[in-house]
């Protein structure tokens, strides 16, 4: 938390600035007089010596004569709770000398620090000698994360944008504290992409700077902005999963994706809709905790999960959060190494950082009685995040989603223009016979990480956990006697949510709005969440049917010709 200082007030001869000016930046204030900063003393009738030597001496004289008075009473059995005036005036006196002293050296010691602090923030803004004088501060327009503007009063900025990028350039300003500094997120911003391209020499062409609310990115989704990219978001759908039509949003640079996405999603339509199930819903986090032997290793191993300890572990997990709720321990032993895997509701968050709070917790309880407990690192790797485990395809990880249809003989010849037999015949050899002679790790399917990456970056979700939210098998069988095909995908480890990170941008929850599931779910937490992992589950199984279907005919590289290459020269072109 950044300590500021209390200003004194201006004096009446002197005019405020206007909080504005063009473009929505500070003014810088006119000359005044410099006001002189206040001390911890300033509040005291009596110079600071005098008063500091008078309760100094109160202290010490009141806590003599108590302990005199409360030894007389010891040596002759006096109750101690009995007090004369004498006595009751040394206690006061002792608790007013007291408070007085530590109030004085906390205060003093603040000071000491905002007044380093604040000879800092002039230095940095306002490019002046350092004997300058101080000017008061101007009040600047802050844009709070939903778009209103509040108005504080701020740092002294005295220079002109020009002198402070120059100052980044030169080092004299860290270019990460220019948002806090300016309370101008865009203005901030700017002038970090001047000072970046005084740097590089590169222009940074074609990277917008407007468009984008920057103040709702702060402390939550990017630091050091200098833009933001474009991607565009195309629209499959609809797809029919469990009796309700959705309108998928994917952003993704790749052509025929969306269109191959909404082949599938037709095919589905036409053949009455696809069902999903959610198997699991937990998040996990394992921290990594090293003790002295293996045997001492064992018996935590053998507390955490003894069941007659579950119910206290989880009273103090869940302290960390109203939706956090510890589902169960998994624990692992490599040598006097454990290997603790928490896993836990989230709500309608993704929870990453839900879970970790209340591991923490445990950990720190754990502690009381495994005092020989080294906590090495709160993430070991055996959750797994953002990396390839076979614990996740195992045990699953966020959402375990299983989505099935059965696609019409008629709809799989004109639709998808194949048959059932090589359909099959397809997925076996490559999905399932073709992934196992690659050793894959989850990657039992044509495209999943296709379609999951397309959906996470345009609802807000974390991009990297596309690695474990993309295992995947596809499963395709002929049913019926033969005249539909049965298709399926199963997705241990769906990691997503409609609340927190991304999903808060407008543009992400804009496409959550589409989809129905924009944040939290308030008769049901975490169905907003569960059904958002049925989508991707249902668009996966709609991109793979659409995909395969394209091998089976042979006309992957034909579609690709067509849709994901183009002759139009755009290096010429004026937009």
């Amino acid at each position: 938390m950044e300590v500021r200082r209390r200003l004194p007030s201006r004096p009446p001869s002197v005019v405020a600035p206007s909080p504005f000016r063009d473009g929505g930046a500070c003014l810088p204030p006119s000359s005044s007089p410099a006001v002189p900063r206040l001390q911890a003393s300033d509040a005291l009738p009596l110079p600071i010596r005098h008063t500091n030597l008078l309760f100094s001496a109160l202290f010490v004289g009141s806590l003599v004569f108590l302990m005199r008075r409360w030894r007389e009473k010891v040596r002759c059995s006096t109750p101690l709770h009995l007090l004369g005036l004498s006595e009751i005036l040394a206690i006061v006196g002792l608790i007013a000398s007291l408070i007085y002293l530590l109030s004085f050296f906390g205060i003093a010691f603040v000071q000491s620090i905002v007044s380093s602090h604040d000879e800092e923030d002039d230095f940095l803004l306002s490019g002046a000698a350092p004997d300058s004088a101080p000017s008061p501060a101007p009040i600047c327009p802050l844009l709070s994360t939903d778009g209103t503007i509040s108005s504080q009063r701020n740092l002294e900025i005295t220079a002109d944008d020009e002198d402070i990028v120059s100052s980044v350039v030169s080092g004299k300003i860290p270019s990460y504290v220019l948002e806090s500094r300016l309370g101008d997120c865009r203005r901030a911003a700017g002038i970090r992409r001047e000072a970046l391209r005084r740097i590089t020499g590169r222009t940074l062409e074609g990277l917008p700077l407007d468009g984008l609310d920057y103040a709702s990115i702060l402390g939550q989704c990017c630091e050091l902005p200098v833009g933001y990219v474009q991607l565009p978001v195309g629209i499959a759908g609809p797809l029919v999963l469990d009796g309700r039509e959705y309108h998928v949003p994917m952003a993704t640079t790749e052509g025929c994706l969306v269109a191959s996405t909404n082949r599938g999603c037709k095919a589905i339509a036409e053949s009455g809709g696809a069902t999903s199930v959610v198997l699991r819903d937990g998040m996990t986090r394992a921290p990594a905790v090293r003790l002295p032997t293996a045997r001492r290793a064992a018996d935590l191993k053998a507390f955490l999960e003894d069941p007659n300890n579950f119910e206290t572990i989880a009273l103090v997990f869940n302290r960390s959060s109203r939706f956090g709720r510890l589902q169960g321990i998994h624990c692992a032993l490599a040598g006097r190494n454990l290997y603790m895997r928490f896993s836990c509701s989230t709500g309608d968050a993704m929870g990453m950082n839900m879970v970790s709070k209340g591991v923490q917790n445990v950990l720190d309880y754990l502690q009381n009685d495994f005092e020989d407990m080294d906590v090495i690192s709160i993430s070991g790797n055996f959750c797994s995040d953002k990396k390839p485990a076979a614990v996740n395809w195992i045990e699953g990880r966020g959402k375990s989603v299983v989505c099935e249809a059965i696609i019409k003989e008629e709809v799989v010849r004109k639709v998808l223009k194949t048959n059932i037999p090589a359909l099959v015949e397809l997925n076996t050899i490559k999905n399932l016979a073709g992934s196992a002679i690659a050793g894959s790790l989850g990657g039992f399917n044509a495209q999943a990480s296709n379609v999951v990456s397309a959906i996470y970056i345009a609802t807000g979700q974390d991009p990297a956990q596309n690695v474990e939210s993309s295992h995947c098998i596809t499963m395709m069988e002929a049913v019926n006697d033969g005249k539909d095909l049965h298709i399926s995908v199963t997705m241990p480890s769906i990691e997503v949510g409609t609340v927190g990170g991304g999903t808060q941008l407008a543009s992400q929850a804009a496409c959550l709005d589409l989809l129905g599931v924009k944040g939290a779910s308030l008769e049901s937490p975490g169905a907003n969440a569960r059904r958002l992992a049925t989508v991707v589950a249902g668009a996966v199984l709609a991109g793979e049917l659409s995909l395969l279907s394209a091998l089976a005919a042979g006309q992957l590289v034909m579609s690709h010709m067509k849709y994901n290459r183009s002759s139009k020269d755009f290096s010429k072109a004026a937009c």
